[in-house]
């Protein structure tokens, strides 16, 4: 395996509708009997997050993003987690440069290695970047904290 392939499936974002985090709280929490994971402070009142048995994986409940002028349509993403940092900026060039090469497969975007990444900020979030596939699909990529 190349030191720069993801080892686990950290989390699945799940959209709902605006005004629904209460019904998603008492199908995920109540019914399905997840329990809560906190969530970044900025963003409490639009997502939630679920662990998944003693974690680390999770599932992210979040509004849909339903603007047509946005870039990506959906928040729907899996985010896939690598073994340590340097892993993950390995991975983030080697498909930054595969986009930059402009072939069919290479994907739609990618945050710039050493850059921001596009995703939302906060010190809770791991160290991450962003990627959209040739066919549009969100993904995101993580490391845990140093």
């Amino acid at each position: 395996m190349a030191p720069w392939t993801p080892t686990l499936l950290q989390h699945v974002n799940l959209p709902v509708p605006k005004g629904t985090l209460h019904l998603a709280q008492e199908f995920y929490g109540s019914v399905i009997g997840f329990e809560n994971d906190t969530v970044p402070q900025l963003q409490k009142d639009i997502l939630l997050w679920f662990r998944i048995g003693d974690g680390p994986q999770q599932i992210h409940v979040a509004f849909e993003n339903l603007s047509p002028d946005a870039e990506i349509l959906s928040s729907r993403h899996p985010c896939f987690q690598l073994p340590s940092q340097e892993a993950l900026l390995q991975l983030q060039q080697k498909i930054y440069e595969h986009k930059e090469s402009g072939a069919k497969s290479a994907a739609r975007s990618c945050d710039q290695p050493g850059g921001e990444n596009s995703g939302s900020k906060g010190v809770e979030y791991p160290t991450r970047f962003f990627a959209t596939d040739f066919a549009g699909n969100r993904l995101e990529f993580s490391a845990p904290k140093a």
